[in-house]
């Protein structure tokens, strides 16, 4: 037992001793830390802000949905993933043409960038009721092409509201352009008319000068004949 009690009394200590060694260690650290030295550590590198533009500045966000995008590889007749991330309908602040525009989550790589135009016709995919279909002339690699898409979202909520608001603008897009139609042809009759009725004005303008034109010959002529006819003098 005294040989026990010995071995525990002298572990003890040196535990002890070990226990306040590292908790001097650690208060002196912190006393370091907590010393403000008043010196200033400029930066190594000095960063400057930089605006980064994405070409939707002008532009309002109608919808805003994540996604999953696919085209349709005509060569492999197969459909190929574009990427994950998010699909917007932008509506131009002066023109109200609106886009769609796909980018990827964390790239923002463009996958998807062509107008609403009123012949789009977006269909729901058979078999899932989360997917819809379209074609589109897409320039989103820099050249125009027709593509066939295909997107998944992850509820039917989100598929749905997707599909009726791209057939909303479609149809607005499709009176618009009607409108500006009939706006050009108002405009082009009203211009013909203007012609129309400057050309008149022009030729009533011509018509008087013509006439004395005709006179004055006439008048020369006749004055001619007759200095023809009188007998000459006898000398």
């Amino acid at each position: 037992m005294a040989s026990s009690i010995s071995a525990t009394a002298a572990s003890e200590p040196e535990h002890s001793t070990k226990e306040r060694e590292e908790e001097e260690n650690a208060t002196a650290t912190r006393a370091a830390e907590d010393e403000d030295t008043g010196a200033q550590v400029a930066p190594i590198v000095k960063l400057e802000e930089v605006a980064v533009s994405t070409g939707e500045e002008d532009e309002d966000a109608i919808l805003d949905l994540k996604a999953k995008l696919y085209r349709f590889d005509k060569e492999g007749n197969q459909w190929k993933e574009r990427g994950v991330g998010t699909v917007k309908l932008l509506k131009h602040k002066e023109s109200a043409k609106v886009r769609l525009v796909f980018r990827q989550s964390k790239t923002l790589k463009i996958c998807a960038n062509h107008l609403v135009l009123p012949t789009i016709n977006v269909q729901e995919h058979q078999g899932n009721d989360k997917s819809c279909l379209w074609h589109a002339a897409d320039f989103a690699d820099g050249e125009l092409k027709d593509e066939l898409f295909c997107i998944r979202f992850p509820s039917v909520e989100n598929c749905k509201t997707f599909k009726e608001t791209v057939e909303e603008v479609a149809e607005t897009q499709g009176k618009k352009a009607e409108s500006k139609d009939a706006a050009d042809a108002a405009g082009l009759i009203e211009k013909l008319s203007v012609e129309d009725s400057k050309k008149e004005e022009k030729e009533e303008e011509e018509v008087p000068v013509a006439a004395k034109e005709v006179t004055k010959t006439t008048d020369d002529k006749v004055k001619a004949e007759v200095e023809k006819d009188e007998p000459a003098s006898s000398a």
